[in-house]
């Protein structure tokens, strides 16, 4: 079976204009690609550089100022949520990717929320994440909720493991709310990956591929990702395979590395 391969294309491609990485994207056999914030970008010349290339787009951040954890943050939260899923009806976007805390600059943590307990941090998040999954299905844009590295780069983010995250989206339910499995951040973060995958594949509607430690292309650090495709295929796995990654030398590189899998 062959996985649908999507560039994320903030950090590859970067030696281009953004709108010219759709058709590099497509030039080197990507069926889709991915970015990460809308608001700075130009959502008409999107749409247009993706028909042109004949590239889907698989999605983009949901979110931004505000935070799942923070329940303070639910009117806010889920109105810029529906003006994302407004902007992905737009360009034809397939999903976005939600987390638990807001990022800035750098995918640096805004706010920790030390303050709250970790009662009030869940609970927040699911009542949060069941309006966000009647939001998916009236749309029909999905949405994933992504857990984080919290070792190097986003220090202080709450949702830190697969089994927290894939517990809230199968206790809600909705086929349209499901887990973004980012094996870079987990194997920061907890390891195990092909046990942790083949217990939450049910819930696994995304993943995201870079190696560790770096977060460049496969073969660069120390996860064996001739066994992670393996086992995703053997598993019945019909996502799509996002390649978020920061190129070691080259994009061209980069893009030699996810060919030889």
């Amino acid at each position: 079976m062959k996985l649908p391969k999507s560039a994320c294309i903030e950090p590859m491609y970067s030696e281009l204009p953004f709108l010219d990485r759709f058709q590099a994207a497509k030039d080197d056999g990507f069926e889709f690609v991915e970015f990460w914030g809308w608001p700075d970008k130009d959502l008409a010349g999107i749409q247009a550089a993706a028909q042109k290339a004949g590239i889907g787009i698989s999605g983009f951040n949901g979110d931004a100022d505000y935070s799942l954890i923070d329940p303070s943050h639910k009117k806010p939260y889920l109105d810029y949520l529906r003006q994302s899923v407004q902007v992905a009806q737009k360009i034809g976007a397939l999903s976005v990717t939600i987390h638990s805390n807001a990022l800035g600059e750098g995918g640096l943590v805004v706010n920790p929320y030390n303050e709250l307990s970790d009662t009030v941090k869940i609970c927040s998040m699911y009542d949060m994440l069941l309006e966000c999954a009647h939001i998916a299905e009236e749309s029909g844009i999905s949405m994933n909720l992504e857990a984080l590295n919290i070792v190097t780069d986003h220090v202080g983010n709450f949702l830190a493991h697969t089994q927290m995250a894939a517990d809230l989206t199968r206790l809600i339910g909705s086929p349209k709310l499901k887990v973004l499995y980012d094996v870079y951040h987990m194997q920061l973060n907890e390891g195990n990956l092909i046990e942790t995958i083949r217990a939450n594949i049910d819930q696994i509607g995304h993943v995201h591929i870079a190696d560790a430690p770096g977060r460049h292309e496969p073969g660069t650090g120390e996860i064996n990702y001739t066994q992670i495709f393996r086992a995703l295929e053997e598993l019945g796995y019909q996502g799509r395979i996002g390649f978020e990654l920061i190129p070691r030398t080259t994009t061209a590189e980069a893009v030699k590395a996810i060919q030889s899998y």
